[in-house]
This record gives C-alpha cells, sequence and structure tokens, in this order.
C-alpha cells in the first residue's frame, strides 16, 4: 500500500481525499465552484506520482505534483491560491518551531503562543512537557463525571467547538486541580474581617482564580473606630493593599491577578472611589460604581455611613454621575454595575443580595460563591449563511454538562467556597466567535438584523441550556438550595446556566474572536522571526477578496496602518460587513450587549470601545442606554486614554492588550 512520507519523518499511509480537499479549498479561495474538478484533478495528480513511481513520495513532493497539474489543466488562479497557502504553511510551521511547540492540532501561531506561555504543562527544569493535544486529553479525563462524556468533551475541545475557562485548561489533571475563573468574598467592616479576605484572595489567585468584592460595608475615611478610638483609613486605602498582594501573587503562577471593586454609589468615600485610578494606581483592580435604580431618578443623592446607618451628607447624584463618567472617559475606569437589576434576576434571593460580580463583570456572585466558565466557538457554526441549529444544541448540551461535571471534579481553595458552589450550582455557558458568525452570515454588526439574530441566538442557547439542566437535575439530583430559589418544585440542576464572559485567552487559543465583541482590526501588523514585519489579516476578509479578485500586498498594507477598511477602494458592501470595533456608534455596542442580556441568566461582559474623539456625553448616553435596556453593568474604553494601549496603526500587541486588558476595564 503506497505511503507518504511526513515532514517529520513519519510514514503515513496515504489518503487522496486530502489532496482532493486541498484542490478543493484552492477553488473555494478563489471563490470558483468546484464542480466535481477537484475530483477529476486529483486523478490526474495520483496518476502522475504513479509515473514518477517513487514508492513513498514526501508531502513536499505531492504538493510539487498538485501545483504541476493545476497549471497545465488551466487553473492558473487556482494554482497560485494553492501556492499562496503553501507559503503561509511553511511560514507558520517556522514561527512553531521557534517556539518549540509540537503543534498536532495546526492552531494559529497566536495560539500556540500563548499555549506555550500559560498552558502546556512543564517539567521541573521548566521544559514543555505536553502537546496541545494532550492538553485536551488531561482536561476531559479529569473532568468526565465517572468516564462518562470523555471522548465528547476530548472531541469538543480538539475541534474548537467549545473551550473550558483558563484555569481549566491549566490546572485540570494536576496536584492544584483549582478549575473555577471567579470568586466573589466577602469584605467585613474590621481588621479580622479584612484581612482574613486578603489571605482568601491570595490563595484564589495563587491557584489561577479571579477575585470580586464590594467594599460597601467599610466605614468612610475619618469615622471613628471604637476599639481604639482612632480615625478610619477608608475602603481606597485596603484597596490599594489587596492590590500590592495581587502585585505579589500571579494567577497561578502565569497571569496577571485580576480583581473587581464595588463601592455603591451612596457610599460617603465615593469620590475617592472613582478618582482611585487616575495617578495609574490599583493596576490590578477593575473598578465599578454600584448603582440602585434611584440613582438614575435624578434625585438629591444620600451618603450614608454603612457602620452608622446615618446620613452624612447629600449630594446631586447628575453630579456625582458626570464626575463618574468624565474619569470613564479619562481612564476607563470606573464602569458601572446595575444593583437592583441583578437582584431582580437573582435566582437565590432567599441567600441574600448579590453585591458583587466576578473581574470582569459576567459573573455576579453571592459572598463564596464561585463560577464554572466555558465558550461555545459560534464560528464554527454557520453553514451556506445559516446557522447549523441542531449542531448548536448539541454543544450547548455538551457544554451544560461538561461545566457541571467540573463542579464536582474541582479542588476548592476554601471550604466556604466549595459549600456556597455546590449549593447553588452556578455556571456560565458564553460565547466567542459571534463577530466571525455575523461576517459569515452577511449581517453588519451594527444593524438592526444583527441585534435581532443576537436575541434569537441566545435565545435559543439559554433555552436549551436550561431544558438540559432540568434534565440533569432529574438524573442527578437538582441543586441543593432549589427550595430557596426561584426554581422551588423543579429539577433544575444549577441556579445559573449562560453568561458571556470576554473570553481573552481561550478565544486566542480557539482562533476566533473574543466573546461578543466586534473585530478590532481587519489587519495588523505583526513582527515575527529576526524582527521581520507581517500583515496579518481576517481570513474572512482575505477569502473575500480572493472571491473577488481583489487581493494585493498594497491593499492589505494600506489597511494594516489602521486596522479598517474606511479609507480604501473596498466595495462599500464589504466595509459595512468588516465594520471594527471603533468604526462602530456607542448605541450599537449597548443594544447588541443588552440583546444577549435579555436571554442570559448570569451577566455580559463588553466593552464599548470608543474612539479618541468620543466625548464625556457620550459617555453619559451610553451608561444611562445600559440602564434604560436593563444591562447589569457596562464599561467604555476610549482609544489613548491609558498610556500604552492603541498607538497610530495597529500592531499585534495592540490586539492582544484589547483582548486580554480591556476587556478588564
Amino acid at each position: 500500500m503506497l505511503k507518504v512520507v511526513k515532514r517529520d519523518g513519519r510514514l503515513e499511509d496515504f489518503d487522496e481525499k486530502k489532496i482532493e480537499n486541498a484542490i478543493k479549498k484552492a477553488f473555494n479561495a478563489v471563490g470558483e465552484e468546484d464542480r466535481g474538478r477537484s475530483r477529476e484533478l486529483t486523478g490526474k495528480v495520483m496518476s502522475r506520482i504513479k509515473e514518477k513511481g517513487k514508492e513513498n513520495p514526501t508531502v513536499e513532493e505531492i504538493q510539487d505534483i498538485v501545483e504541476e497539474v493545476l497549471i497545465e489543466e488551466g487553473f492558473s488562479k487556482v494554482a497560485r491560491a494553492y501556492i499562496l497557502y503553501r507559503r503561509e504553511r511553511s511560514r507558520i510551521r517556522e514561527e512553531k518551531a521557534m517556539l518549540g511547540v509540537k503543534d498536532d492540532l495546526k492552531l494559529t501561531v497566536n495560539a500556540v503562543r500563548v499555549l506555550r506561555k500559560r498552558y502546556l504543562l512543564r517539567n521541573d527544569e521548566g521544559e514543555i512537557i505536553e502537546t496541545p493535544m494532550q492538553m485536551f486529553t488531561r482536561v476531559a479525563k479529569h473532568v468526565a463525571k465517572d468516564g462518562r462524556g470523555r471522548e465528547g468533551f476530548f472531541s469538543a475541545m480538539k475541534g474548537l467547538y467549545f473551550l473550558p475557562n483558563s484555569p481549566t485548561l491549566m490546572n485540570a489533571g494536576t496536584p492544584l486541580g483549582q478549575l473555577s475563573a471567579c470568586f466573589v468574598l466577602p469584605v467585613e467592616d474590621s481588621i479580622e474581617g479584612i484581612f482574613d479576605t486578603l489571605k482568601h484572595m491570595a490563595i484564589i489567585h495563587k491557584s489561577g482564580g479571579g477575585t470580586g468584592f464590594t467594599f460597601t460595608h467599610l466605614r468612610p475615611k475619618g469615622d471613628v473606630v471604637g476599639t481604639t478610638k482612632g480615625v478610619a483609613s477608608g475602603p481606597v486605602s485596603f484597596m490599594r493593599i489587596y492590590d500590592v498582594a495581587t502585585d505579589v501573587i500571579k494567577q497561578g503562577g502565569k497571569r496577571r491577578g485580576a480583581n473587581m471593586g464595588i463601592l455603591n454609589a451612596n457610599h460617603p468615600d465615593i469620590f475617592a472611589f472613582i478618582n482611585s485610578k487616575i495617578d495609574g494606581s490599583l493596576r490590578n483592580f477593575n473598578i465599578s460604581v454600584g448603582a440602585n435604580d434611584d440613582f438614575f431618578e435624578d434625585k438629591a443623592l444620600e451618603l450614608i455611613n454603612p457602620r452608622s446607618g446615618e446620613t452624612v451628607s447629600s449630594m446631586s447624584a447628575d453630579d456625582l454621575f458626570s464626575q463618574i463618567c468624565y474619569l470613564a472617559w479619562r481612564t476607563g475606569d470606573p464602569g458601572m454595575i446595575y444593583l437592583d437589576e441583578i437582584n431582580r434576576k437573582n435566582p437565590t434571593p432567599e441567600l441574600g443580595r448579590i453585591e458583587s460580580t466576578n473581574p470582569c463583570g459576567e459573573v455576579p456572585l453571592l459572598p463564596y460563591e464561585s463560577c464554572n466558565l466555558g465558550s461555545i466557538n459560534l464560528s464554527k457554526f454557520v453553514e451556506k449563511r445559516d446557522v447549523k441549529w441542531e449542531a448548536l444544541r448539541e454543544i450547548t448540551e455538551l457544554g451544560i454538562k461538561f461545566l457541571d461535571d467540573v463542579i464536582d471534579a474541582n479542588v476548592y481553595p476554601l471550604k466556604e467556597i466549595e459549600d456556597m458552589t455546590k449549593g447553588n450550582r452556578k455556571i456560565g455557558l458564553g460565547v466567542m466567535g459571534f463577530a466571525e458568525m455575523l461576517i459569515e452570515m452577511g449581517l453588519p454588526y451594527d444593524s438592526k438584523d444583527a441585534v435581532d439574530f443576537a436575541e434569537k441566538l441566545t435565545g435559543f442557547i439559554n433555552g436549551e441550556a436550561r431544558k438540559i439542566s432540568e434534565e440533569l437535575g432529574a438524573e442527578r439530583g437538582a441543586f441543593p438550595n432549589v427550595d430557596k430559589s426561584i426554581y422551588k418544585g423543579t429539577t433544575m440542576r444549577n441556579a445559573t446556566r449562560t453568561s458571556i464572559a470576554p473570553t481573552g485567552s481561550i478565544s486566542l487559543i480557539a482562533g476566533t474572536s473574543s466573546g461578543i465583541e466586534p473585530i478590532f482590526a481587519v489587519a495588523y501588523v505583526k513582527n515575527v522571526l529576526e524582527g521581520e514585519r507581517l500583515i496579518e489579516v481576517n481570513p474572512l476578509f482575505i477569502k473575500e477578496l480572493k472571491q473577488r479578485d481583489l487581493y494585493s500586498s498594497e491593499l492589505l498594507n494600506r489597511i494594516a496602518r489602521t486596522g479598517s477598511l474606511r479609507d480604501t477602494d473596498v466595495p462599500e458592501d464589504m466595509k459595512e460587513l468588516y465594520v471594527t470595533a471603533l468604526e462602530i456608534e456607542p448605541e450599537w455596542h449597548v443594544r447588541m450587549q443588552a440583546a444577549f442580556q435579555k436571554h442570559v441568566d448570569n451577566a455580559v461582559s463588553k466593552t464599548v470601545n470608543l474612539p479618541r474623539e468620543a466625548t464625556v456625553e457620550d459617555v453619559k448616553k451610553i451608561y444611562k442606554l445600559a440602564y434604560e435596556l436593563k444591562c447589569k453593568g457596562i464599561t467604555v474604553f476610549r482609544q489613548g486614554s491609558k498610556e500604552g494601549v492603541l498607538s497610530e496603526g495597529i500592531s499585534e500587541m495592540d490586539l492582544a492588550e484589547c483582548q486580554t486588558e480591556s476587556c478588564y476595564l
């Protein structure tokens, strides 16, 4: 039987179907219908291989013959696409070789980079000792309850249809075993309480998780300290201690620690809080103002000492709101958390009022709760401008079962967290690759059709997730606190099931856009081996350029200077479809977030990216519209408002900042 010699020297059974698929892709790349020609051309390639009489041809020799046949048969345009693809694959292999990772899944270079840096296991000498496929095997084996679902979990991750949150990928199957991304801890108004929480935060960060807190219960600066007759230093002073501790202890030793700090709008120290990041400090915190409905009723706002419950002063809520919006415009902080809306949707109201969220705001949690997250790669579920609904239903079922299994497979950093987590069994199944899905469906992000579609899509996922959770509950039991919840009398397995996370790192692994964000750039500059600068371009855009016979290096260089199609001669319909985050009017960002929030149990992490010329009034409109449309929280990020993020032109570093940093703002 004919064998093929792989690039690493291995012999593999010859599969002519691979040749046919490669030729078919080349036809597709230039917008030509195959019409059975790939099968016919494959036959000619096979005949040529036999003519050459080589028993075991190499991959390169086979590809050379494919090029020859395409050119000889008059398909020069298709041959060119095939040649360009070969060159690109060769460049990618060189980059991966330099990274020292054996990529057995043909991932993108960026995926290999992030896996190498944070996820793949290393030995005591710091050498990588697993491949991406072995990582997914490790995770599936650890998470699958009693061995059930192991193969399905592995296939979903291997195919990049679904990926769990980072701690699960990093820690499953290791002695650490901590799999959750999100935690909320209480901060009590005592030195003992404050520093107990600091210790718990350090333990969680060491295990790879992020933490959220409300500092609202701490007495204000200057207030009396009863035991010593001294003077309190206020919430912001303790936030600075938490920030320094976070800086020392990276999350699992692999990434920067992340915190959410919340202070309610009626706290006497609210002005110190909203100004706390203006000097560049609290770099490990995102901060948000907790606001109730009455904050937006333009009444006098009473500032209340949480220790005594007494009103210490009053002010105009609108004046405070103006200052919040100015600072968000200037620095990217603070965001807003709409507490009454969160608690209207609190699934376990008898257990207490929710006052805080995880670092990116997508999971409102009670004290000591944690949440396990995972995201469906939507770019994998489009075919001929329609959603593959049945396949999406199947991956939703798998995602819910995976995340429910994580709760039991998890090694919890604190007993209190284990008890609360297992009591409510909250999970958060979300999505990534939404921007690619819209492009493949021909729907501009900033359009009513796209917003309506988003609501339909998330309604489908949420409905299926709820049904699957009830079925799991009938089989395994409802969550223990179900009788203290809005699901009393049901078999609901999980108090929450869906959430939209930013997916900064896992979307890089999946090779798709983060969360529900629009694309940030159509093309950007990438620095690679020996200082060479290459243009990295959205693959869907490349495909469409080739199909329309518009592809040129000059055009790509021009686009990469700004990342946008705005000042190019690309057809208008392509400009509308490949609209970037900074080109989208703020209202559409908010309406898209609200469309998802309508059918999401937890919350939606999304950044409203604003151009440099945006105004404070724009921020005001965004924060008010988000409240009116019943979002649970909102953040903005204006280009140039933070040093080091987004310079003129678009580079790989800019994109990394946008995917992993601004989502925390």
